[in-house]
């Protein structure tokens, strides 16, 4: 059964070697968005309903049902493509984010949402700037340095096309949850998230009837907790 892993923003298919390296036997699968060191179609919109779109033609043609796993945009995506398509999934793992309409975006989302003011926070995100913001999150130096690294011009603009295409996201897919809790689910979120406070993992784990795992991280638990992530999956996968 192949496992598909999505990332986030502003990660690339990286992020997961750490958890991939704890898991025996996997077939595991890591999904390169658009535009995050992966090339850009001509045409592509980056909205999140594209990205959607190119994750179920992607399990598609990997050929499904599959393990699906997400974090961050990566879970939105999660969350949207078990609603939509459910025939294509046969569990979903995500964290860290979710579709939800109470939710408010954090500040430096609500800045890359306004035009002219997140070209030019954008402007300011130098290699060494992403380190220095990235840092105090828990994300191991190294690691910082390597998403740095593959933050360039092209996925500084998809982010922004994401994140403006989003502003109402959680009020547009919650109510299709409903659709996603038909396949068994577990949410995987840091205690200590700055982004999206763990009650809305709670609140998710309850919405679709998943299990909930808290991890005593911040927001990337698949760098900052591979092991204890791993872990949790595995045992999940196992009872299904």
């Amino acid at each position: 059964m192949p496992v598909v892993f999505v990332h986030g923003v502003p990660d690339t298919f990286r992020l997961w070697e750490p958890i991939v390296s704890h898991l025996d036997g996997v077939d595991a699968r890591l999904l390169a968005l658009p535009g995050f060191d992966w090339p850009v179609s001509p045409g592509f919109s980056a909205t999140k309903e594209a990205y959607v779109d190119w994750v179920i033609e992607s399990i598609e043609d990997i050929g499904g049902p599959v393990d699906l796993v997400g974090h961050d945009w990566g879970a939105m995506f999660v969350q949207r493509v078990a609603s939509l398509r459910p025939d294509l999934v046969r569990t979903w793992i995500c964290g860290d984010a979710a579709a939800d309409s109470e939710y408010v975006w954090h500040d430096v989302a609500q800045m890359w949402q306004t035009p002219e003011v997140g070209e030019q926070l954008m402007e300011g995100f130098t290699p060494e700037a992403v380190v220095l913001t990235l840092g105090p999150e828990g994300i191991p130096e190294a690691t910082a340095q390597e998403m740095a690294t593959y933050m360039d011009d092209t996925m500084k603009d998809c982010i922004l096309k994401l994140y403006r295409s989003a502003t109402n996201v959680g009020t547009e897919w919650e109510p299709d949850l409903v659709h996603a809790a038909a396949r068994p689910s577990l949410i995987i979120w840091g205690k200590d998230d700055p982004y999206v406070p763990v009650v809305y993992g709670e609140r998710l784990a309850q919405r679709v009837a998943g299990e909930l795992v808290v991890l005593d991280s911040r927001h990337w638990w698949p760098v900052e907790r591979p092991a204890e992530a791993a872990a949790a999956m595995t045992d999940f996968w196992n009872r299904q």
